[in-house]
This record gives structure tokens, sequence and C-alpha cells, in this order.
């Protein structure tokens, strides 16, 4: 179990919860009952009626790309818009750079 809260996120639903971290259980989302994703302590949910932000999440998450905090304090450059997400994906397949390492790059350019 670790110290601190961390937020668990419904991709349907398009909600997230910060709680307590805690690797011995499945967090379970109080709407439509289905498992939710560990995002990390340094996670912030883009608003509900973004759906574009939550499609650019939604592959950053199935990636296993998470939003935890560094030495440094934040996660560092996560991409937000589907158009950054496009990029780095044709950056992974063109270079043959692992996808998560190819979603969290700066600049793909």
């Amino acid at each position: 179990m670790g110290h601190g809260k961390t937020s668990y996120v419904c991709l349907s639903c398009r909600v997230s919860y910060k709680q307590p971290h805690d690797t011995t259980r499945q967090r379970i989302c109080p709407n439509c009952a289905e498992p939710m994703i560990h995002a990390g302590s340094a996670f912030a949910a883009p608003r509900r009626r973004d759906i574009a932000a939550w499609r650019a999440l939604a592959v950053l998450l199935n990636a296993g790309v998470g939003f935890h905090k560094s030495c440094c304090g934040g996660p560092g450059y996560r991409p937000r818009a589907l158009r950054e997400v496009r990029e780095r994906l044709t950056y992974a397949r063109r270079s043959g750079t692992p996808v998560a390492r190819a979603l969290v790059r700066y600049d793909v350019r």
C-alpha cells in the first residue's frame, strides 16, 4: 500500500477520482461498475465535455503512460490534443520508437 492519493480514471464515463493508492485491489467505477485505470498522482482530468482530450488520454493510458510525479515535481510532457497524439504515433511508427516512449516526447520533428 502506498502513501498519499492518486487518480483512478474511467474512460467510458470520463471521470476520475483521487483515492489512496493500493496495489492490492482493483478500483471499480461507481457509475458503470467497470474497472478503472490507475493514472497517477500528478494526473489532472480534462473537462468532461472535452471528448477529444479524453480520446487523447485513452491512447496514453492504454499505452501504459501514467501521470506520476518525478524528482522535478510533475510527470513531464503529455500530449492533450489528438493532433499531438497522432504526430507521436506517426513518429513511433516511422522511427521504431516504442509507442509509450514516443507519446511522452515533447518534440517529434
